[in-house]
């Protein structure tokens, strides 16, 4: 019951590594709001788990204050905040990727911890307490081809999180990152373009473990790097990949 006690904001959990981070919050004994843009998966995720839910759009600011309201009403205080909702784009070349494509990477996956920074850290700070944690991706230290701007967004995730863990120090607010590898998450057969046995066998070739990261995985390593274990640990970028940025 390591996060017994503590209070906890999942975005994008209800489905994928989200949906095991918020999982395993519950088990370690956190109160856990999961805020989603699909409200229907987001409530039955939350009636699974016995959380709380709220509907979410988190590239839009109005949507977030909404959300960051509806934690603040219904949990109170917030310990933890986890920027898990991403998406990503297909794999293209990089100058072939649509505006569009791009212009929704980066709302996604940027702009979403930008924003829940202006709604959330000021209570932390006032507080002089937090823990945030933001997912990013193993694509931010081993770039693959054909998903640049999908890399690209995720490295900027990792330097956004070494600058808010610099900046928020001094107020008692820890910042990190998890940069799992693909896993058996919705966004799959995005990242391998074509999903097929021989797809999937070039991929786990290329991790040491020889597997994909699971839910479970993120779940338990979110779990300590939110916890009072990790103390002393701000501005880390941890890679739960298997061995394959090694």
């Amino acid at each position: 019951m390591r996060l017994e006690g503590k209070t906890a904001l999942v975005t994008g959990g209800a489905s994928g590594f989200g949906a095991g981070i918020a999982r395993k919050f519950v088990a370690e004994g956190a109160r856990v709001m999961i805020a989603d843009i699909d409200a229907a998966a987001a409530e039955a995720m939350a009636g699974e788990l016995g959380a709380a839910w709220a509907a979410g759009d988190v590239g839009d600011d109005a949507s977030v204050a909404a959300v960051a309201a509806r934690a603040a009403a219904v949990l109170g205080p917030l310990d933890i905040l986890v920027n898990n909702a991403g998406i990503t784009h297909l794999p293209a070349a990089l100058e072939a990727v649509s505006e569009a494509d791009f212009d929704r990477v980066l709302r996604v996956n940027a702009k979403s911890v930008y924003l829940t920074a202006r709604h959330l850290v000021p209570a932390m700070k006032a507080r002089r307490a937090g823990a945030i944690l933001n997912i990013a991706s193993t694509a931010a230290l081993s770039p693959r081809p054909r998903l640049s701007w999908y890399n690209a967004s995720k490295g900027w995730m990792v330097t956004a999180t070494k600058a808010m863990a610099v900046e928020l120090a001094p107020f008692g607010v820890r910042v990190n990152a998890l940069c799992p590898v693909a896993g058996e998450t919705p966004l799959l057969k995005s990242f391998l373009g074509d999903d097929t046995p021989e797809t999937r066998a070039r991929f786990l070739a290329t991790i040491p473990l020889g597997r994909f990261s699971t839910p479970e995985d993120l779940g338990n390593a979110a779990a300590f790097l939110c916890s009072d274990e990790a103390a002393m640990l701000t501005g880390v970028a941890l890679e739960v990949d298997g061995g394959r940025c090694i």
